[in-house]
């Protein structure tokens, strides 16, 4: 189920797949690790897992450096390598995504897939490449799953890593609790992983793509709205049952990427990147410091971008980049309520339990409500 299944009106023309993947050459793929039973003691040693890994190639599984830009709503979170983003412009490698206490060993082991495959520029010198040599810096963001997962067990490792890398494709891309967003819960209810996608057409009549993945795992059950309707107010029942001490309610956090084959600069990618804010407030979210808000954008459109001399690159004038602000925050409403439609009652550890967003009732608010909807 997906939240259009619902009736619920959007703004813009999607693409094929309604997802990030709809971009040219933009590869998702994961690693969902769900293993052990709900007891009332989960120790960190047991074997209890409710957590995975996703993995973002922005063309595919080769060497690649894309123009990036990113931004943050809240930053209580974690992105690697975004200070050399920030000074470069530039993303190598994939972005992967996986859970707070996991960084590290996602981080270790995509640096050593991409040198055993290639996938990094080396050292340049004297008007050549120097084999063995040179850096990057790995991508890795995260959300908190320590409510369902058992986060301090470190259940994360190198093959899972390697088995969203392994995995990643084009074509559609599943939502809910898969990979890096197994273990979520989004306004109080399970959250995970969400995608969308717009066709932008600027003034000038050319088209381009504009794709968003979410790792949703933030906002509160009274806050949510879909459409303006206050869905989280209106639904009965279905609170979460945290049997054992958890964060206050309402922290969280969101990684939100975005993808484009439109060609922009780092700098326009920024301020494309920095209106997911927008979309997280048009359902509700966006108001807790303990909250990590993190985002960032990617275009594949100069595809000789990275050089080690001189390049001739093309962009957009910013005379052109509003429709692609609308489309992004279009995008990540519409991923954030996929993500929930997605999502299915699970049990945690020492059983704690997080209930779905009960379609049943989310059908009855929206007929209550369909006057609103009819406005859109």
């Amino acid at each position: 189920m997906r939240a259009r299944d619902f009736g619920i009106p959007w703004d813009g023309i999607c693409g094929a797949n309604n997802a990030i993947t709809d971009v040219p050459g933009v590869e998702v793929g994961f690693s969902t690790i769900i293993h052990g039973e709900s007891t009332e003691d989960t120790a960190y040693d047991s074997d209890f897992a409710r957590t995975g890994v996703t993995c973002i190639f922005p063309r595919g599984k080769k060497r690649s450096a894309v123009f990036a830009g990113r931004a943050d709503l809240n930053g209580n979170g974690e992105l690697t390598g975004t200070h050399w983003i920030d000074d470069s412009g530039f993303l190598h490698g994939p972005v992967m995504i996986t859970n707070t206490h996991s960084v590290g060993i996602v981080r270790d082991t995509v640096s050593k897939w991409m040198i055993d495959n290639d996938c990094f520029f080396p050292a340049y010198n004297e008007g050549s490449e120097v084999p063995g040599l040179g850096f990057f810096y790995p991508t890795v963001g995260e959300t908190f799953d320590g409510i369902l997962n058992n986060i301090n067990g470190f259940k994360v490792k190198p093959e899972h890593v390697l088995e969203a890398i392994r995995n990643a494709s084009s074509g559609p891309v599943r939502e809910g609790a898969v990979g890096g967003g197994t273990g979520m819960v989004c306004h109080g209810f399970k959250g995970g992983t969400g995608t969308a996608s717009r066709i932008v057409t600027t003034p000038m009549g050319e088209t381009y793509t504009l794709g968003v993945l979410v790792q949703a795992n933030h906002g509160k059950k009274e806050e949510l709205l879909i459409r303006g309707i206050p869905v989280g107010k209106e639904i009965v029942g279905c609170d979460a049952e945290i049997a054992h001490r958890s964060p206050k309610e309402g922290s969280g956090s969101i990684i939100v990427i975005f993808a484009t084959d439109a060609p922009f600069l780092p700098w326009q990618l920024s301020k494309i990147a920095r209106r997911a804010t927008m979309g997280i407030a048009l359902c509700g979210g966006g108001y807790h410091s303990s909250s990590g808000d993190i985002f960032l954008a990617f275009s594949t459109g100069n595809k000789d971008a990275f050089t080690y001399t001189k390049s001739d690159i093309t962009y957009l004038s910013d005379e052109n980049i509003d429709v692609f602000f609308k489309a992004a925050t279009e995008a990540v409403e519409e991923s954030i309520l996929n993500a929930l439609v997605a999502g299915e009652d699970m049990w945690g550890r020492n059983r704690n339990h997080v209930y779905a967003l009960p379609h049943d009732q989310l059908r009855t608010i929206l007929k209550k409500y369909e006057n609103v909807l009819a406005a859109y």
